[in-house]
């Protein structure tokens, strides 16, 4: 047998560009030795793509890697230079702390605010100032759209000669150091304010509950204003606050009689109760505030 030629019968080499040593088969179409154009273009062919393959793949595989480098750099630069945490970073489930959890705070008290009342109680702790010109202030009063004209002043520690009726045996007994008086004044109707003064709230309590039947505290004329209520008929009121009895003597400046029916005269009577209370409690809001403050 004569040995076979290139391309003639038999199995035949396969040349691989990528595999050394391999060979590749000149198919010539004859014996003549001139290489196949063909097959050597189509090889070519087949390893520019091949090349083009490994290009394209390693170019994916740089673009991936270029953005993770962005994507690293971006975290890196959050939070001034700390990474950001993400799930990875959070503790155990078993160390965090529990929902329901709320913040404790040591429990805090304002100290409740000092009563006013405490102070006006006993002269104890009411030691602010005392006269006419702290109970009666100025020279009128207005109270809603009524304007009342003060005339004249008194005090005096002989509470019972500042009263009338049963009043002067019921200040004597219930141990009265002073009583306080100012008369105030609008159109024909004059009130007589009186303020009697006890070391302790429960005197004062005591001579109020003592003091509703026949009982007066005794009218004061002066500055313009003539004597009233000495022998008419006059509206008289009694009342108490802390360790002070307040009362009020008032009528026509006439002489008339008051009569269930003269509601400028009750109206007047009202007002400057509520005057006076007004003016003895500011006296221990003033005193409580001080306290505070100090």
């Amino acid at each position: 047998m004569r040995p076979m030629s290139y391309g003639q019968g038999g199995p035949q080499s396969q040349w691989d560009p990528w595999k050394p040593h391999s060979q590749q088969s000149w198919n010539t179409g004859g014996d003549d030795g001139t290489p196949d154009w063909a097959a050597l273009a189509e090889a070519s062919e087949t390893r520019n793509k091949r090349r083009k393959l490994l290009f394209v793949v390693g170019g994916a595989v740089a673009t991936v890697a270029i953005g993770t480098a962005v994507a690293m750099a971006v975290v890196s630069a959050n939070g001034g230079g700390d990474p950001v945490a993400g799930p990875s970073s959070l503790p155990a489930s078993a160390s965090l702390p529990s929902g329901s959890a709320t913040p404790s705070f040591a429990p805090t008290s304002a100290p409740p605010p000092l009563d006013p009342r405490d102070f006006i109680a006993s002269a104890k702790k009411d030691t602010a100032p005392l006269s006419a010109d702290t109970l009666f202030p100025g020279t009128q009063l207005t109270m809603g759209d009524t304007v009342y004209k003060k005339g004249a002043t008194a005090d005096t520690t002989n509470c019972a000669s500042a009263a009338g009726g049963n009043l002067p045996k019921i200040l004597t007994s219930g141990r009265c150091t002073r009583l306080i008086r100012a008369t105030y004044t609008n159109g024909g109707v004059a009130f007589t304010v009186g303020v009697a003064v006890f070391d302790d709230q429960a005197q004062a309590t005591t001579v109020r509950q003592q003091a509703k039947k026949k009982a007066m505290v005794r009218s004061l004329p002066g500055k313009g204003v003539k004597s009233f209520c000495n022998s008419a008929v006059c509206l008289t009121t009694t009342n108490s606050v802390g360790r002070y009895a307040y009362f009020t003597t008032g009528g026509f400046l006439d002489g008339k009689n008051v009569t269930s029916k003269d509601t400028k005269v009750f109206s007047a009577g009202n007002d400057l109760q509520q005057f006076i209370f007004n003016q003895i409690y500011r006296r221990g809001q003033a005193q409580a505030s001080a306290a505070a403050n100090r």
